[in-house]
């Protein structure tokens, strides 16, 4: 897979979202929502045959999770905007969550 502008984009989001999900730990839920998203992005980029060969499909379920994820805080987060605490921390990964779909299907129209 080649690395473009729009991967690029899509690899630095994921991880500051990966990133903005751990950093809540000891809270397991964020934890194990951080390493899934890690984990997609892996299937997403990385050469490895058995992911590149289904590729439309991680595509479709590294953006399902992303929805679900910002559908579920939508629902069960903190809406009271605090800076430097955790209620924060899901409007900052709203954000770039928000960043990752755009670039995501950008992505998959060049595809």
């Amino acid at each position: 897979m080649k690395l473009t502008n729009t991967r690029i984009g899509i690899v630095i989001s994921n991880l500051a979202t990966t990133f903005l999900h751990v950093t809540l730990f000891p809270d397991i839920m964020f934890t194990l929502n951080g390493l899934g998203f890690a984990g997609l992005l892996g299937a997403y980029i990385l050469p490895i045959p058995f992911f590149q060969e289904r590729k439309k499909l991680v595509w479709w379920v590294l953006v399902g999770y992303t929805v679900l994820t910002m559908s579920l805080w939508g629902i069960m987060g903190e809406k009271t905007f605090s800076p430097g605490t955790s209620s924060a921390t899901g409007y900052y990964a709203l954000v770039v969550e928000a960043v990752m779909l755009v670039l995501l299907w950008i992505d998959k129209q060049k595809s």
